[in-house]
């Protein structure tokens, strides 16, 4: 069998996304509060403010950003991203791709210790990347009946039953990502997860404190790519050796903490809270591009589970009024029907653009008689550790008593609303921020596993995208699909929002790739 070589020897230079105060230009060895003439002294603490309590951190298991801001810190993946979304090996050392494109071979970088002091071996990572293989709602869909298997202790083959051109950026997707573990700890793990975090990051799990903080500290044995930080990619330092993820669900508590100087990081700003923030003289505002905030219809069970009920609705939603209300800045949202990122020229299309943010009151009201709507109750399923879920699910609620329905707000915390989300008989509409994926398929909007979505003219689109020869070719089955989305409407885009967090002016060569990095970050005292 002959093989195309992806050998990838270098990465492109990390361009700093988001600068923190002024650079540092002491020398890196003047770490953790040491001091000399001339030098600054750095912290060995770092304390963050999270908005809610992950309900696990296997990655494989959950699509909770807090989840994952935390494990992508102490788990590392075969390939990754750089900083222009392109994949890249991080515990592979190479790999080789056959000529029909089904089978990917990855050879391992060897000497790589997990957190537990073992070395890291093909065996590990076929438990691992099998599992995820099961786990992942995407990767169960979009890659059914792939395999890994151990060549040797540093070889593992990955098998697939058709040629896909989206592999590699599946397993560098920093959503639900192929976290390696020990083969051990794949096998002990239960429906709920895995029962111990060890990963090969440059931090370790240290604690959990139920309700309180999650600890991680620095794993003194990590060994990093020897190659220019990038994205995700590229060397890891660990400059500061204790990163607390505090849970702050309070919204007014998380903005004090980051005034007061108790917390360097708060995420999950709320829009109120903008201006206000940007002129404190000690604090940074960073926003950048956020996701899509979409409302997904129950096409499964009860009263929505008819196209025509959820075709009235879509009618008279205001879009504008739901943004506005859930981000309180006319700045800091648009209003765009595409499901995928506006800037990523490939997949963008208008397509569906008279089907969205219609408004339309009275024809609305005429579409939910002829849909022979008569009273029944509505439930919206929402949680309040999210601000902008929240405040954007009781401006539909309003919405849609204005349109004469009965409807109720569920709210929960934000594990117990994904247990609720998850059983079709508990809700009819759910609202939520998901981030931009890198293709089409990996859109939750797609995926059975998020909202239930089960039709086959989206599974076939979705195949054609995937098996498509050229980009124009994808592209062009994209536009189909997205079409197709706003006539069956199992769900619906809202609008486009930038995301906001705060640090203080103590950190130094911190970055953000769509989320924040912590390594190679480090904290003035």
């Amino acid at each position: 069998m002959k093989f195309k070589h992806l050998h990838f020897l270098c990465y492109i230079m990390l361009t700093a996304l988001l600068a923190v105060g002024c650079s540092s230009n002491a020398d890196d060895s003047n770490k953790g509060g040491e001091s000399a003439e001339g030098q600054k002294n750095y912290g060995d603490k770092i304390d963050i403010a999270i908005t809610a309590q992950p309900p696990t951190l296997d990655a494989a298991v959950t699509v909770s950003q807090a989840s994952l801001d935390i494990s992508r810190n102490i788990f590392e993946t075969l390939v990754t991203l750089d900083e222009n979304y392109e994949p890249v090996p991080m515990l592979a050392e190479s790999i080789d791709t056959s000529d029909d494109g089904k089978t990917y071979t990855f050879h391992l970088r060897e000497g790589i210790k997990f957190h537990n002091d073992d070395e890291m071996t093909s065996e590990d990572v076929v438990a691992s990347m099998n599992r995820w293989l099961e786990k992942s709602p995407k990767a169960k869909e979009l890659l059914k009946d792939a395999k890994f298997e151990a060549e040797d202790t540093y070889t593992a083959v990955l098998t697939l039953p058709k040629n896909y051109s989206d592999v590699l950026i599946m397993m560098a997707s920093q959503a639900q990502f192929p976290a390696i573990m020990p083969k051990e700890i794949i096998d002990s793990a239960d429906a709920e997860g895995v029962k111990e975090y060890i990963g090969t990051g440059p931090y370790k799990f240290e604690e959990w404190k139920q309700d309180q903080y999650i600890y991680i500290t620095k794993y003194d044995d990590y060994q990093a790519v020897d190659e220019e930080a990038s994205g995700v990619a590229g060397k890891k330092e660990a400059f500061i050796k204790d990163v607390y993820y505090h849970f702050v669900t309070d919204h007014s508590t998380r903005i004090a903490g980051i005034q007061t100087g108790e917390y360097d990081l708060a995420n999950s700003i709320p829009i109120e809270n903008y201006e206000q923030l940007q002129s404190a003289n000690n604090i940074e505002v960073q926003d950048f591009k956020g996701g899509t905030l979409t409302l997904f219809y129950n096409t499964n069970e009860g009263n929505l589970a008819d196209v025509k009920m959820r075709q009235a609705i879509q009618t008279g939603l205001e879009m504008d009024e739901i943004m506005l209300g859930a981000f309180a800045n006319e700045d800091l949202y648009s209003l765009n029907p595409a499901y995928m990122n506006p800037d990523q020229t490939q997949w963008e299309t208008e397509a569906g653009q008279d089907n969205y943010n219609q408004g339309d009151v009275e024809k609305a009201k005429d579409l939910l008689k002829e849909a022979g709507y008569d009273g029944e109750e509505i439930t919206l399923l929402t949680t309040s550790d999210y601000n902008e879920m929240y405040s954007a699910t009781l401006v539909v609620q309003e919405q849609l008593r204005q349109l004469g329905m009965k409807v109720k707000v569920e709210n929960f915390d934000f594990p117990t609303f994904l247990e609720k989300k998850n059983d079709p008989s508990q809700w009819d509409i759910f609202i939520t921020s998901n981030g931009y994926p890198l293709t089409p398929p990996q859109l939750l909007a797609l995926t059975k596993d998020w909202a239930g979505v089960d039709d086959s003219k989206i599974t076939d689109l979705v195949s054609k995208i995937r098996e498509a020869k050229t980009d124009e070719e994808a592209s062009k089955h994209w536009d189909e699909l997205q079409g197709y989305l706003y006539e069956y409407l199992p769900s619906t885009v809202i609008g486009h929002y930038n995301s906001l967090l705060a640090t203080t002016d103590k950190l130094e060569g911190f970055t953000i790739l769509d989320y924040p990095i912590i390594w190679n970050t480090k904290i003035a005292e």
